[in-house]
């Protein structure tokens, strides 16, 4: 496990506790690795009309894009988990992977930035990491488009 890897995925267990996950208790938090060293954060953000909830990997994109920085990921980490009693998220024994829709939304920089994505995904001892073409085989982007 790179330093690096170790924090971006640290990052994330720590955005996970800045989750507002007042419906489904369970807390995500992510990290995104620019290409200088730099870490961006989002963390899930619920609303009672459950379809305008927000993933936290799509808020730290859309974070990275506002601030004109979203062709310089090189990275993507994911943690959550259940809330515990302190409020903050647990990181349990098995890792969690972005939900469909992020999957898509990281395709979207991946194919943007010409690189396969690597993803890690964190759990109680450590992390593991996928590329982004595991995760979503068959994926449909920018190329998708062109006849």
């Amino acid at each position: 496990m790179s330093e690096m890897n170790e924090k971006l995925v640290r990052a994330a267990i720590d955005a996970a506790h800045n989750a507002y996950a007042p419906y489904s208790n369970f807390h995500v938090g992510a990290a995104l690795l620019l290409d200088d060293g730099q870490i961006v954060t989002g963390a899930n953000f619920e609303n009672a009309s459950y379809g305008m909830t927000l993933c936290a990997e799509t808020v730290a994109i859309a974070k990275a894009n506002s601030d004109g920085q979203m062709r310089r990921i090189v990275a993507v980490a994911v943690a959550g988990g259940p809330r515990s009693s302190e409020g903050g998220a647990v990181i349990g024994a098995d890792s969690i992977t972005p939900c469909g829709r992020c999957r898509q939304v990281i395709k979207e920089v991946a194919d943007l930035n010409a690189i396969d994505l690597p993803i890690h995904c964190a759990h109680a001892s450590g992390y593991e990491t996928y590329l982004l073409s595991e995760l979503l085989p068959y994926g449909f982007g920018p190329a998708s488009l062109k006849s």
